[in-house]
């Protein structure tokens, strides 16, 4: 099974959810951070790295002495990664989406791929649970094809957890897409509310059963619940405004360790899902 834990907006505990979930379930369990612009979830679970990987993706590159500046490269590019002027060919990495388009349409032969580095995939384990991230490049705004790279780990069998980006935009749904349940974390705020409703939509979009998480439950008010009921989500959790929970997190540790009652929570968390997979139940 696959649950990725996602959230409209950062800071509402998604990733306090993902690593203590993670170390309360019985059985094999992988962690994928793919909120790979500011991977956290290490810093909770502190694995032993194994295996660092470069990660790239593929981009043009023009042999001016075989192009005739046809400009069908140029036409078939909707990012406007390659632009002929002249008799000079210009291309644009940071632009380049790596959809081989040029090179299809290329009579000439005259364009071949080359690589561009997005970032670093890294691997490990701790206490039983796999663990993998991914790091982008410092200045890279081309984050889903290593989100894919961290998902292309997901093993065969047993429980995968993917800690999703925050919002709704292309590296959330590069990290929510094919999975079972995604399990979306809230607090009762108007931002949170806001943000909510933005994640409920593109889930629904993708058509996956879900599954509410409330952090800071008490605080705020009740309207995150009063938009639950009308969207027939299911609450699965909440978890209060606690003093130990919050000194816990200040400290880079899992609070299941300081309150050991929550690992029975997060392990009934995880069998209400199954149920819901089970049942196809949490979608409109």
């Amino acid at each position: 099974m696959i649950i990725s834990i996602a959230s409209g907006k950062g800071g509402t505990g998604k990733t306090t959810v993902a690593t203590n979930l993670a170390v309360s379930v019985d059985g094999p369990v992988q962690l994928l951070d793919c909120d790979v612009e500011e991977p956290n979830a290490h810093l909770f679970l502190r694995p032993s790295i194994q295996e660092t990987k470069t990660v790239t993706t593929p981009i043009p590159e023009i042999d001016l002495e075989k192009c005739n500046q046809c400009k069908k490269c140029m036409e078939i590019c909707r990012f406007r990664a390659i632009a002929v002027i002249g008799d000079t060919v210009l291309t644009f990495p940071e632009l380049c989406h790596s959809c081989g388009g040029c090179m299809a349409v290329c009579p000439e032969g005259a364009i071949i791929e080359t690589g561009r580095e997005l970032g670093v995939l890294e691997t490990g384990t701790v206490n039983g649970v796999s663990f993998v991230h991914g790091r982008l490049r410092v200045g890279e705004a081309m984050s889903p094809p290593l989100i894919r790279a961290v998902r292309d780990r997901t093993r065969a069998g047993g429980l995968t957890l993917i800690d999703a980006p925050p919002g709704t935009s292309c590296p959330v749904i590069a990290a929510m897409k094919d999975t079972d349940f995604v399990l979306l974390v809230t607090e009762p705020t108007p931002f949170g509310l806001h943000d909510l409703k933005l994640a409920v939509e593109a889930v629904k979009i993708l058509k996956i059963p879900m599954g509410l998480v409330i952090n800071r439950a008490d605080m705020g008010d009740d309207r995150v619940r009063t938009y639950a009921r009308s969207e027939r989500i299911p609450i699965l959790m909440e978890i209060p405004f606690d003093r130990q929970i919050a000194e816990s997190y200040s400290r880079g540790e899992m609070f299941t360790l300081a309150l050991p009652e929550w690992k029975a929570r997060f392990r009934g968390l995880l069998e209400d899902i199954k149920t819901l997979v089970g049942k196809g139940a949490g979608t409109k």
